[in-house]
């Protein structure tokens, strides 16, 4: 799983996700890519799940890169407790993305085997996503 080491602070802001990504937006390592179309929260479970879908899906051939890291807490306060007694405790992590945002990249396979694995990596994933080429085509899944 991924975890921060430490952090700043142990709980923190919810936040907002208005805008499209600035930076993380252009395939930097691959040749494939899969970039989300919405904003969104993506856990350190789903992240995992798509990774280990995607590496079985291509038999190990190839590199896959993560391009997304999750570093923000989430609290949650215990079922059936009163309101009042501040923030609850750290529960999970999550890594914001917001659209346009390059989340996985695929290098080393064939496009029909990179656009395969991507789509059960989007599969998995709770924000809708396309599956990006470094030259410009290859925009094959759209769910």
């Amino acid at each position: 799983m991924l975890v921060p080491k430490r952090v700043k602070h142990r709980r923190v802001h919810r936040g907002r996700m208005t805008g499209k990504a600035i930076r993380g937006s252009t395939i930097a390592f691959g040749e494939y890519g899969l970039q989300t179309q919405e904003p969104g929260w993506i856990t350190n479970q789903q992240i995992e799940a798509a990774r280990v879908a995607m590496t079985r899906h291509i038999k190990r051939g190839g590199k896959v890169w993560i391009r997304i890291f999750p570093d923000k807490p989430v609290t949650k306060k215990p079922a059936e407790t009163r309101q009042g007694g501040g923030k609850g405790a750290p529960e999970s992590w999550v890594a914001v993305v917001k659209p346009g945002r390059i989340m996985f990249e695929v290098a080393g396979v064939s496009e029909e085997l990179a656009t395969a694995a991507m789509t059960l990596a989007a599969s998995k994933l709770p924000v809708k996503c396309k599956i990006v080429a470094r030259h410009g085509a290859g925009e094959a899944y759209e769910g």
